[in-house]
């Protein structure tokens, strides 16, 4: 795990409309260099707001979790690849076949795209699963998740940082793994429930943390990133 790249820090940009997105990112500046635009952002603007993010100079993470048919699924990667996206989600419940087709899609059209599974959200502790009839524990969930990924190409994985050090462990330091979930000491944990600290998560093997909230609603956005990633390194 020596040889992995520093971990990097992506801001959610989960805001309710385009100008405040806009005004947040005129305050950040150069405090971050990813930005994570999710289903709210682009229902509401779609590809053109993410060539907005782009022509500011950040790295884009569009955050869809495609989930559908293979055919469906592969379409949706061919028609993303015209766009300026480096990593793009689906869930990885979507089965073994849809992410081939998906990966294959984007072999073909983007191979500078790279497609991330998401495994188990963060927001869902192991009575939900149960409500939904899954047996598994979550970590046991995720990494059965995480093996059919990986194996069908999928380059990286989106998971709780809690299930960092077995995945590592199991998958090794080269697949891409993104953890959102991710609160600074002292704030508010809201609706996640499988959560750590951005340093933390680096220790533990993170790629990307993912942190919406304590920078949105910090006093200082610009500083609070700034401070996150310091923590980082």
């Amino acid at each position: 795990m020596t040889n992995r790249k520093p971990c990097q820090l992506i801001l959610a940009l989960d805001l309710e409309t385009r100008e405040e997105a806009l005004a947040m990112l005129d305050q950040l500046g150069n405090s971050l260099d990813w930005v994570k635009i999710g289903l709210q952002l682009f229902t509401a603007y779609g590809p053109d707001f993410v060539r907005e993010v782009s022509d500011r100079g950040y790295h884009v993470f569009l955050d869809l979790k495609l989930h559908d048919i293979p055919n469906t699924v592969a379409k949706a990667v061919q028609s993303i690849a015209k766009l300026p996206v480096e990593l793009l989600t689906l869930h990885a419940s979507g089965g073994a076949e849809m992410l081939e087709w998906a990966n294959k899609a984007r072999n073909d059209h983007a191979p500078d795209l790279n497609l991330l599974a998401v495994t188990v959200l963060t927001s869902m502790n192991e009575s939900q699963l149960r409500s939904l009839n899954v047996q598994a524990t979550p970590e046991a969930q995720v990494t059965h998740l995480a093996e059919l990924s990986l194996k069908a190409g999928i380059q990286g994985l989106v998971c709780s940082s809690l299930e960092l050090p077995p995945l590592r462990k199991q998958f090794g330091p080269d697949p891409i793994i993104v953890t959102p979930g991710i609160r600074p000491a002292g704030s508010s944990a809201d609706e996640q429930k499988r959560i750590m600290t951005p340093k933390d998560a680096a220790a533990a093997g993170s790629s990307y943390i993912v942190v919406g909230r304590p920078i949105l609603k910090a006093p200082s956005p610009a500083e609070a990133a700034e401070a996150i990633r310091a923590e980082l390194t």
